[in-house]
């Protein structure tokens, strides 16, 4: 259980829209305003397709079922014979991975990683997601880029980092880790609980969202960190494996990432005590595709396939784990976008899930796994006005997701008719110089 320290504060506090809650000063109304009238909308509530006109005010949605004259001023948008939706979420993702057939000294190089950050975040937001959870970048870089995407000062998706990969010494992602690595700077090698709970501090301070953790680890271990997590108010992301599992899930880890093998108590344990799940069943259909199997690491000694990934998920839906949709397009499959998000969709279908269903794991059960279901997810009045208009019917069927026409940001239109939109800069003019 998460030592809530949201308790103590006032619920009129004005607090920053992201997991950490931290008090800010109270934002002023821009007096910015958008109707969008004449569509289908899927709020994302319930799963259900409802009639509806949707006015924003701000950053925020001020009415879903808004009649008579909108505000002077406010922007009308048509979207007739299209549906809007929530943002769209991507809870597994990697904005600084490198690319192949990079020299090592340019994988490792900040500027490098910032710039090829912000190709990837515009992906992202011309394929309909308006927030990613970061599971490991390159040092300061995401929160940087967390900061900039708030201030509109580069477009891109909400962006809520989790710093550093923590694993064992030699854990996953750490298979021959040394300072000539690619990966070198997104990975903290942890040894013995006190290391671990050092290790969970220091992406804390350096503002991580989550905490994510990685096999191989000890009890001991994984018990410090999620006790040092839980007790700064932050969740725990875990990807681990076979008994790995069970020890993060006793240990009361948050989200259990991938859809790699686990025992049936495992995953009735997760049931029981809501623990979720984010299964990317996408990259290992790429991996089993392009190289035949997930070879030369340690952190997979196991036999699994793309059949044996989707029984996983099967099993969890039958015993009712919420899952949440995570790409973790490693390398350059970020190219493959939206294909590769609507893909992870439709594995969601084969294994068992409606259509309607797989777009609630995009959204409402995607912001609750990020602690944000109380301002994203859903088009609810009072929530962040993070919004999508697809040319179709994706709730019937779930490729029409390809086609964005708009996305919506805090209230702002980033993506105008498929591209994206950047207004001109505001010049300072000498006359006001004081």
């Amino acid at each position: 259980m998460v030592c809530d320290r949201r308790t103590w504060l006032d619920p009129d506090t004005p607090v920053s829209d992201d997991p950490r809650r931290v008090p800010i000063p109270p934002d002023g109304d821009e007096g910015r305003a958008l109707l969008l009238r004449g569509g289908r909308v899927f709020d994302g509530v319930d799963g259900e397709v409802r009639e509806g006109a949707i006015l924003t005010w701000g950053r925020e949605i001020a009415d879903v079922n808004f009649s008579g004259d909108p505000p002077p001023g406010t922007e009308v948008v048509d979207v007739q014979g299209a549906t809007v939706l929530p943002g769209l979420i991507d809870l597994h993702t990697h904005l600084t991975y490198h690319e192949p057939h990079v020299p090592v000294e340019r994988a490792q190089c900040i500027a490098d990683a910032t710039l090829r950050a912000l190709e990837r975040m515009r992906f992202f937001l011309e394929s309909g997601i308006t927030s990613v959870r970061d599971a490991g970048s390159h040092r300061a870089v995401p929160f940087r880029l967390k900061e900039w995407v708030a201030q509109d000062r580069v477009p891109g998706p909400r962006v809520f980092p989790a710093g550093q990969l923590i694993t064992g010494t030699g854990g996953h992602g750490a298979e021959g880790l040394s300072p000539l690595a690619p990966a070198h700077g997104k990975i903290r090698e942890a040894s013995g609980p006190h290391d671990w709970r050092e290790a969970v501090r220091e992406q804390f301070k350096m503002g991580a969202d989550v905490i994510k953790v990685a096999s191989h680890f000890s009890k001991e271990e994984i018990d410090a960190a999620v006790d040092e997590a839980h007790t700064l108010g932050l969740r725990v992301m875990c990807d681990a494996e076979t008994f790995y599992i069970d020890r993060a899930v006793r240990a009361g880890v948050d989200v259990i990432e991938h859809p790699l093998p686990r025992t049936d108590e495992a995953i009735e344990l997760m049931a029981s005590r809501d623990i979720s799940a984010v299964p990317t069943l996408i990259p290992y259909l790429i991996i089993f595709r392009r190289l035949g199997g997930y070879f030369h690491s340690t952190s997979r000694r196991f036999s699994f396939s793309a059949e044996d990934n989707l029984e996983v998920v099967r099993r969890m839906r039958r015993a009712g784990v919420r899952m949440g949709i995570g790409t973790d397009l490693v390398m350059d499959w970020f190219r493959m976008l939206p294909d590769a998000y609507i893909t992870e969709l439709e594995q969601f279908a084969c294994a068992g899930f409606s259509r309607g269903e797989a777009l609630l794991a995009a959204t409402r059960h995607s912001a609750e796994i990020l602690d944000m279901d109380h301002r994203l997810g859903t088009i609810e009045a009072g929530k962040l006005a993070d919004l999508i208009v697809v040319t179709g019917e994706p709730d019937r069927n779930l490729r029409d997701l390809a086609q964005i026409d708009t996305v919506i940001r805090d209230g702002r239109i980033v993506i105008r008719d498929g591209s994206l939109e950047e207004p001109r800069h505001q010049a300072v003019h000498m006359d006001d110089l004081q």
